[in-house]
């Protein structure tokens, strides 16, 4: 095969070395996935979970988070030909671990069989080609509503588990000791991709993660790496936690289950194509205002979410980071190959998870929800019947400490605000039948 032709080098304008830096960029900007997503799914710092819980291996989450990143970024390189890279998503495993897991009480084995249901379905609906109507049927301003809501709720993990906000008898939460050792590393760490990411440092959040690390260890908070042995290794089994999804399936017929797998694919939904399009945008990849092969750009990633249930972690989805790697010249799908090969290449550093505590990654959260909560500034908020469900929708998220529960409040409002304005007829039905099925999990299950 000719790559050169094959990924159209010279149409695009780019060349091998431009294309491997891009990929190693990408992965650079995204890195920090590998340590989080162990920490979120294992609820690292959680001292007390519900009865019939247990955690997840992290050294298993670490292997998986590769496994499923490396899996969907070459199927998005060989298939779709973009410079898009994916990986499990921030927000989606949030969800899945504060709740699902700690919120429901529902044992990690079966919240991995919904994560592989609703990729099941997403790979249904691409290619049966609803997709694209089902994007359409959902009101924009509650997608935008959405997308901040979780940023703020990832947000709110970071300052917990950073030791800045805590438990208060009397107010719910406050402010926690800032002069602990351990809150004063996370708040260094902070300042440091706070500073990085404003010199435009592509993966300012990996590399503050590394700056804090060795803060940690000079003063004593942290480990210090004495050896190889404490770099690299071989790949921490999956034993636990492969196959998981698929023996647990008979466990998801339930209504609580039914809009665990809805949350799942909502978010996953518009997650993705939010990033297709505006990565795209960015690499002048649109052509008449439409994505060519969208088709194949959504297989791969519906594909590797249900791959990542399989060996063990929540679902896959197309990272923003990849901008990351256009802005340095990326334009094609070699970029994702690259970066594919780089996280197959970080399975042989899972030792650094013991370095990477909850404070180093706090500040990466806190950027995270900051970085997400942009969409704020697109929703129609002068409009009374939009800024209503809107608001309950962003807000609810980290007061209740569930995704779903935003979700669930801002779609049972919608259709009231517009009828109430009306606009009943502006709803479309499906999102009067979403709004009845929230309802009944209210009634019933809350």
């Amino acid at each position: 095969m000719n790559l050169k032709k094959y990924f159209q080098f010279e149409e695009l304008g780019t060349n091998y070395r431009t294309e491997f830096m891009a990929g190693l960029t990408t992965f650079l900007a995204m890195a920090y996935i590998l340590f989080v997503n162990p920490q979120v799914l294992s609820l690292d710092g959680v001292e007390q979970l519900p009865e019939g819980v247990t955690r997840m291996d992290p050294g298993a989450v670490f292997t998986a988070t590769a496994i499923a990143a490396a899996v969907g970024t070459l199927l998005m390189g060989l298939l779709a030909r973009y410079p898009i890279a994916l990986a499990p998503g921030m927000g989606l495993n949030a969800f899945f671990a504060y709740t699902v897991v700690l919120g429901y009480g529902i044992p990690w084995e079966t919240a991995l069989a919904g994560v592989f249901v609703s990729g099941i379905i997403f790979i249904l609906f691409t290619l049966s080609g609803w997709r694209e109507k089902i994007i359409n049927i959902i009101p924009q301003n509650l997608k935008l509503a959405v997308g901040a809501g979780i940023g703020f709720f990832i947000a709110f993990i970071g300052f917990q588990n950073a030791g800045i906000i805590v438990a208060n008898e009397a107010t719910l939460v406050s402010l926690g000791d800032l002069s602990a050792p351990t809150t004063l590393l996370a708040i260094f760490g902070v300042f440091v991709t706070v500073v990085l990411l404003a010199f435009g440092i592509r993966g300012g959040i990996f590399y503050g993660m590394i700056i804090t690390s060795v803060a940690g260890m000079i003063f004593g908070l942290i480990p210090w790496i004495t050896g190889i042995g404490d770099i690299v290794s071989a790949p921490p089994s999956i034993s636990e936690t492969f196959g998981q999804a698929i023996f647990r399936l008979g466990d998801i017929f339930t209504l609580e289950m039914l809009v665990v797998i809805l949350t799942f694919l909502f978010v996953d939904f518009f997650d993705t194509a939010g990033t297709l399009v505006a990565v795209a945008q960015q690499a002048g990849l649109m052509k008449d205002n439409k994505l060519p092969r969208a088709g194949k750009a959504l297989f791969a990633d519906a594909a590797s979410t249900v791959v990542g249930a399989v060996v063990g972690t929540s679902t896959t989805t197309s990272f923003v980071e990849s901008s990351s790697g256009v802005a340095v010249g990326g334009r094609t799908g070699f970029a994702s190959i690259v970066t594919a090969g780089f996280f197959i290449l970080a399975l042989f550093f899972s030792p650094l998870l013991a370095i990477v505590t909850p404070q180093v990654t706090a500040p990466a959260l806190i950027i995270v929800g900051v970085l997400m909560a942009k969409s704020l500034k697109d929703i129609e908020w002068d409009r009374f019947e939009i800024a209503v469900p809107a608001f309950l929708t962003v807000i609810a998220m980290p007061l209740t400490y569930s995704i779903a529960t935003g979700i669930s409040i801002g779609f049972i409002f919608y259709p009231i605000t517009m009828i109430m304005q009306g606009k009943a007829k502006e709803v479309h039905p499906v999102i009067y039948g979403l709004s009845v099925i929230f309802l009944l999990y209210f009634i019933f299950l809350q």
